[in-house]
């Protein structure tokens, strides 16, 4: 009974990808998923370094001007996802579904919390205790934020998403407040266990948690 009410999906695996081209790649999905020629599509990739700065446009938590951080090499845009400033990086797996609410109950802060929950439930498979914390987006492992969250939506289908802190070097969160917080407070899977991670396996847990949270059927991995 469950595998015939359980909702199509796919995960689309992105790899190393620049910033303005997951851009480009998400305002396709969305349109495609608008027009219902696609499923619900989780994108998984990770970024070189890139600083954006969300829809609150707080440019006091930018510790470095964008021309300072492009002079860096570092990436600089300006989004229309939820929350203030954050940074991406290698060692971060970063996550934008492109799901249509109208198949998840239309409630964006369900929504939200649900992909908490995956998130939460990923680090519970490597022996991680994660929370959410009232009043604040994202996954906290006691006082030390491991994955930030931050959304946008169009005619009820959601883009942008999260990022969830692997083994990516945490001094490049220096440059930034990151969501208004003090750089210090980001930590990571591999900071938390002491120990390598394996991308791989946090991306293959990562996608059955979403299958769980969701209600989602099997799903078919698509590398590109």
């Amino acid at each position: 009974m469950a595998a015939a009410t359980a909702i199509p999906w796919r995960v689309l695996n992105l790899g190393l990808a620049p910033y303005g081209e997951a851009l480009d790649r998400q305002a396709a999905l969305v349109e495609q998923r608008l027009q219902g020629s696609i499923p619900d599509t989780l994108i998984l990739l990770e970024h070189p370094p890139v600083v954006t700065l969300g829809r609150a446009k707080t440019t006091a938590n930018l510790r470095l001007a964008p021309q300072e951080l492009r002079a860096r090499g570092i990436e600089f845009f300006e989004i229309s996802r939820g929350g203030d400033v954050t940074y991406h990086a290698p060692g971060q797996l970063v996550g934008y579904p492109i799901f249509d609410l109208g198949q998840h109950g239309r409630d964006v802060l369900r929504f939200c919390r649900r992909v908490e929950a995956a998130l939460i439930g990923t680090l519970a498979g490597f022996d991680l205790t994660a929370r959410a914390v009232p009043g604040k987006a994202g996954v906290w492992i006691g006082d030390r934020k491991i994955a930030s969250l931050g959304i946008s939506l169009r005619r009820w289908v959601t883009f942008h998403g999260f990022a969830l802190n692997v083994s990516v070097d945490l001094a490049g969160f220096q440059m930034i407040r990151p969501c208004g917080e003090e750089p210090g407070i980001m930590t990571s899977m591999e900071v938390e266990r002491g120990r390598q991670v394996a991308m791989d396996a946090v991306r293959s847990r990562l996608a059955a948690e979403f299958a769980r949270v969701f209600h989602f059927g099997e799903w078919r991995a698509v590398n590109v």
